[in-house]
C-alpha cells in the first residue's frame, strides 16, 4: 500500500488518562478558544489527515510553505496549517509554553507547546497562497478575518469534535484497513464540494475503470454561502452509490476540513491529503478548488509537473459536458463537435438552475437525486 505523505501517518490523540494528566499538570494554562475550522485542523493533524505534521506551523514552516511550497525539509506541501491569536493574547505567551486549545464554549479539545509567535506579512502571503488579495476571493476574505498573530508547535488532542455528520468522517487508518481488507492495490481519491452532477459521475468512472477502488471524499468542513450544504451532498452521493456503483469498489466518507478556494495549490493539498487516506491516485478536473474565474480551468493539470516528488498519480481529465450529437457527457477528448452541440455541466450551473427553481434535466443529474433536491430545494445550500 502507498506511504502516507512523509513516510508517517502521525497520531497525536491522547488516551482520556493521559489528557487529564496533561490538564491536572498544566492547571494554569492559557486556553486559546478557537473557532471550528481551527478545531478541525487540530483533529486532522491528530488523526493523520495532514501527516507528516505534528502540530500548526511554526514561523519557518510557514514562510517555507507560503514561498517554496515545501517544509523546511524539502517535503512538498502548499497549504498553511496555522493557529491564530489575538495580540492581547499573543502578549500573555512565552515560548515553551503549553496551551490548552479550547472551543468558543471553554471546552478544552487539546493542547499546544507554543514554539513559535510570530506574525506575516499579510498582502504577500495572500499573493503566495491565492494569487490574489482580492477581498472577492472568498478563501482571501476568510483569511483576512482571522486575528493578527500566529503561533506554532506540537499538538495533542483530547476530544473528537461532534460537528454535523461528524459519523461519516472515517480517519486515514480505517480507511486504510478498508482497503487492506478489500486487496485493492490502486485507488482514484475523488475531490468534491458539490452533489453528484453527471460530469462528476463521469470523472469518478473513467477513474474508477482504470483502478482498483475509489474514495469519494466530499468536503463537509466550510464552505462560501451558496455551495452546497453536507447533508444535502451525503444525501445525494448515498442515492446515486447505491444505484449506480458497484458497492465493494466504492469507499464514501467525508472530509472535514474547511475549503481555501486556493485553485491549484489546493489541488495538490487535497492530493496529499488523499495520500494519506492510502490512495495511489487522484482525480484532478476543470478549474479544481477554483472560484469566480481567478483561476485558469486547467492550472491545477499544470501544477503537479512542479511536484514530480508527490508519490500520488495525477488523473489529469479534461471537463466533461453533455454533447447533444453524442447524446452522452463527454469530453473534448472523445467528442468531435462544435461548441454549439455543447452543454456545460457544472456545480456554478446546477446550483443556478435550482435557485431559479427550473426542473433539472437527466443530462444534468439522475432523476432520483434531482427529485430529492427539488423536494428540499430550500434546504440546499449553506
Amino acid at each position: 500500500m502507498i506511504k502516507p505523505h512523509g513516510g508517517i501517518l502521525v497520531s497525536r490523540v491522547l488516551t482520556n488518562k493521559e489528557a487529564a494528566s496533561l490538564l491536572a499538570s498544566n492547571t494554569n494554562a492559557l486556553r486559546v478558544a478557537v473557532g471550528k475550522d481551527t478545531l478541525l485542523d487540530l483533529e486532522n493533524i491528530a488523526i493523520g489527515v495532514y501527516s507528516p505534521l505534528k502540530g500548526f506551523m511554526n514561523n519557518d514552516e510557514f514562510n517555507n510553505v507560503v514561498v517554496h511550497k515545501r517544509l523546511p525539509n524539502g517535503l512538498a506541501w502548499t497549504i498553511p496549517i496555522t493557529l491564530n491569536v489575538n495580540k492581547c493574547l499573543a502578549g500573555k505567551l512565552i515560548r515553551k509554553d503549553t496551551v490548552i486549545i479550547c472551543d468558543e464554549k471553554n471546552v478544552p479539545f487539546g493542547a499546544m507547546k507554543v514554539e513559535d509567535i510570530y506574525s506575516i506579512e499579510k498582502e504577500k502571503a495572500l499573493k503566495h497562497i491565492f494569487g490574489t488579495n482580492s477581498k472577492k476571493h472568498p478563501g482571501v476574505r476568510k483569511f483576512c478575518q482571522n486575528p493578527e498573530i500566529f503561533i506554532g508547535g506540537e499538538i495533542w488532542l483530547f476530544r473528537r469534535n461532534k460537528y454535523p455528520f461528524y459519523r461519516f468522517n472515517l480517519e486515514p487508518l480505517k480507511v486504510r484497513k478498508i482497503i487492506e481488507a478489500r486487496g485493492w492495490k490502486t485507488i482514484a481519491g475523488f475531490q468534491t464540494r458539490n452533489i453528484p452532477h453527471r460530469a462528476h459521475e463521469f470523472l469518478q468512472k473513467i477513474g474508477l475503470s482504470l483502478v482498483d477502488g475509489i474514495l469519494i471524499h466530499p468536503i463537509i468542513g466550510w464552505k462560501k454561502k451558496g455551495d452546497f450544504n453536507p447533508e444535502t451532498i451525503i444525501k445525494s452521493y448515498q442515492i446515486l452509490i447505491k444505484k449506480y456503483y458497484p458497492q465493494k469498489r466504492v469507499i464514501f466518507s467525508g472530509l472535514a476540513t474547511a475549503m481555501r478556494y486556493a485553485g491549484p495549490l489546493e489541488a495538490v493539498f487535497h492530493a496529499i491529503i488523499r495520500k494519506n487516506f492510502g490512495c495511489t491516485h487522484f482525480i484532478v478536473g476543470r478549474d479544481h478548488a477554483g472560484v469566480g474565474g481567478f483561476y485558469d480551468k486547467y492550472a491545477a493539470h499544470r501544477i503537479f509537473d512542479k511536484f514530480p516528488d508527490l508519490e500520488i498519480i495525477p488523473m489529469l481529465l479534461n471537463g466533461p459536458y453533455y454533447c447533444k450529437k453524442c447524446s452522452s457527457v463527454v469530453s473534448d477528448k472523445i467528442c468531435p463537435h462544435q461548441d454549439s452541440d455543447k452543454i456545460e455541466i457544472s456545480g456554478t450551473t446546477l446550483r443556478k438552475m435550482i435557485l431559479s427553481k427550473k426542473k433539472i434535466p437527466e443530462e444534468f443529474l439522475r432523476k432520483e437525486i434531482a427529485d430529492f433536491i427539488l423536494m428540499n430545494r430550500k434546504k440546499c445550500f449553506i
